[in-house]
């Protein structure tokens, strides 16, 4: 489990997330929704360790970073360095001796040619195969499903729900709100930094209807 509580982060005076509290459970899927610049990236960050904020973010698994994969939106990989290679630097990070089989090669990746020639989708790929390999206990993926193909996707959503079945702790974002309600337990809604409100599958539709109407208002038929 992950708690956090009265998470704040500012850059300088620009408060970009207010007082946030959550908690995330072993063996469900949490989605973290808001528009571009709401705080979801950078709420993601300061779990994983990579932004210093106020408040706390407490787990049963210590230290945190040590049991958490974090799939970032755009990962980063160095110019000359594989994609079998990245692989191991990753489970050597964690200790692990063995990378990937090519039977464990899930998106069939062109493992020995160089990352930083992979499009888009296939460093999403990439990165996520590699948290993967880490056998890691949490996982925070930001924006799972961007840029892959339909194949990929639905394979994405699989891994989640194999995930969860295995009782790992799984937060993610998305923009696209079908694939949360394919794959998430609840759902919480970030505007402005700050949380609006955290609801059950239950309700996922009357959120996503009520996200429509704040996003869009009548910006459509302003256009005449």
């Amino acid at each position: 489990m992950i708690s956090i509580t009265h998470l704040s982060k500012s850059y300088g005076k620009k408060a970009v997330l207010d007082n946030i509290s959550l908690e995330f459970e072993k063996g469900k899927v949490h989605g973290i929704v808001g528009e571009n610049g709401a705080g979801k990236t950078t709420l993601f960050r300061c779990i994983a360790g990579l932004e210093p904020f106020e408040g706390k973010v407490e787990s049963t698994y210590q230290p945190l970073k040590d049991h958490l994969g974090f799939l970032p939106t755009d990962p980063y990989f160095f110019p000359k360095i594989t994609g079998r290679e990245y692989l191991q630097l990753l489970c050597t990070a964690r200790g692990l001796k063995n990378v990937p089989s090519e039977e464990q090669n899930l998106f069939d990746l062109p493992l020995d040619e160089f990352a930083i020639t992979y499009s888009t989708g296939m460093k999403k790929k990439l990165a996520l195969t590699a948290i993967l390999s880490q056998q890691n206990d949490c996982f925070i993926l930001d924006e799972p499903f961007n840029g892959v193909d339909i194949h990929s996707n639905m394979l994405i959503t699989a891994i989640i729900h194999k995930l969860k079945s295995l009782g790992k702790t799984i937060v993610l974002s998305s923009h696209i709100f079908s694939t949360l309600n394919d794959t998430c337990d609840n759902i919480s809604l970030l505007q402005h930094g700050r949380l609006v409100k955290t609801v059950q599958k239950s309700d996922f539709k009357a959120l996503e209807q009520e996200m429509s109407v704040f996003i869009l208002g009548n910006k459509i038929e302003s256009l005449g």
